[in-house]
């Protein structure tokens, strides 16, 4: 596996670690200091606030798992890929997006999302 698909499976990682603490860490670990994360929902910059965004996905998802689907299509210090979250052995996820990570240093610079499926409401 190369440095970009570990960072992507630890991304995706991060998102389903609800301990606080160690999502703090990871996300600590994982992402630069002053990077982004936009997506339709949000435009964050910093950890804390990348910590607190993912916090209120899990609390609105609460049960669901987010799972990569699909490969990993990545070259130089860029990836894209698409990620479903869903019950665990649901037949169908509730949410399908497609983000592009930039990275740097071995760490993410910067996260743009996109969402694919969403629920009514959500």
């Amino acid at each position: 596996m190369s440095t970009i698909e570990s960072i992507v499976h630890r991304y995706i990682d991060s998102w389903n670690q609800t301990d606080a603490v160690r999502r703090h860490a990871a996300i600590r670990e994982l992402y630069a200091e002053n990077a982004g994360y936009t997506d339709p929902l949000a435009a964050v910059t910093g950890w804390d606030a990348i910590d607190q965004f993912i916090a209120g996905a899990q609390q609105q998802f609460k049960g669901l798992v987010f799972s990569l689907s699909g490969k990993i299509d990545a070259h130089h210090d860029t990836a894209r890929f698409t990620w479903q979250l869903g019950a665990p052995g649901a037949k169908e996820p509730l949410v399908v997006g497609f983000d592009v990570v930039a990275t740097e240093n071995g760490r993410l610079r910067q996260v743009y999302g996109f969402l694919d499926k969403v629920p009514a409401g959500a």
